[in-house]
């Protein structure tokens, strides 16, 4: 089985850049299952009814949230509605769920949403919580995208989920790294996928902006970037016993 996972997905530029990649992908490496960050998916940040629509049409399966998971008021109807659509299980005192079962192949995924607490809003354990799911609930594969800033939160959650998790992948930072591997365990790792958005921009904002911003120290309001885009993600190849096999990245301009 191969599941593609999808770096942040920035506005609307990076939503058609994934419409207009997605087949491609899922020919190419023969994908089963896809995972996409969209907690930047509209204008501004967060998600509503329509860029949803328009992701899930365009062949997601599962979306996954992060900081600015309640960015759009109305998000709460999405969770209502039964969209597959996951905020950070760690998160407190917010609606919607933190981790969704999807049976694939025969095999029963479960995709986990976690957010950091190094530099990041208030959450719980995000260790803690992983653990509960994991031994809590029925799965044969176990994947996790963990919303976080610090690389050292990142790869340290990877090393705890070592042989139980199949993918810890990190998101948020919107810069793919280069250190994809599977633990010794057989968990695929890699400490940020990137982002699907804006190729000529930082983070996905135009980029005068936010040379402007860190000039003046002023609050400027971000813009996110047009022309050009790139999609960030990786591929990851589970084996029979639930567990990683292969991690490859993808790039494209």
């Amino acid at each position: 089985m191969n599941i593609l996972c999808i770096g942040d997905i920035v506005g609307r530029n990076g939503a058609e850049m994934l419409a207009g990649q997605l087949r491609y992908l899922k020919q190419d490496y023969d994908i089963d299952f896809v995972i996409a960050n969209g907690e930047n998916a509209n204008t501004g940040n967060g998600i509503n009814r329509k860029r949803a629509d328009f992701l899930l049409d365009a062949g997601v399966d599962v979306i996954t949230l992060g900081n600015h998971a309640f960015s759009k008021p109305r998000v709460t109807e999405l969770f209502n509605d039964g969209y597959p659509i996951i905020r950070p299980a760690n998160m407190t005192d917010v609606s919607g769920p933190g981790y969704i079962i999807r049976t694939v192949c025969g095999k029963k995924i479960c995709v986990i949403n976690l957010i950091g607490r190094v530099f990041m809003r208030e959450a719980d354990c995000p260790f803690e919580t992983a653990n509960n799911l994991i031994s809590g609930l029925d799965a044969d594969i176990y994947i996790i995208d963990f919303h976080a800033e610090a690389t050292s939160e990142k790869q340290a959650l990877g090393w705890y989920l070592d042989g139980r998790a199949a993918c810890v992948f990190g998101t948020h930072t919107h810069t793919q790294t280069a250190d994809e591997r599977i633990l010794p365990a057989g968990t695929a790792y890699i400490t940020d996928i990137g982002m699907t958005g804006p190729y000529n921009s930082v983070l996905g904002v135009k980029k005068e902006i936010a040379v402007q911003k860190f000039l003046t120290m002023e609050n400027i309001r971000y813009e996110h970037a047009e022309g050009n885009c790139m999609l960030n993600g990786i591929v990851v190849g589970i084996g029979e016993n639930g567990l990683a096999a292969s991690i490859k990245r993808i790039n494209i301009h």
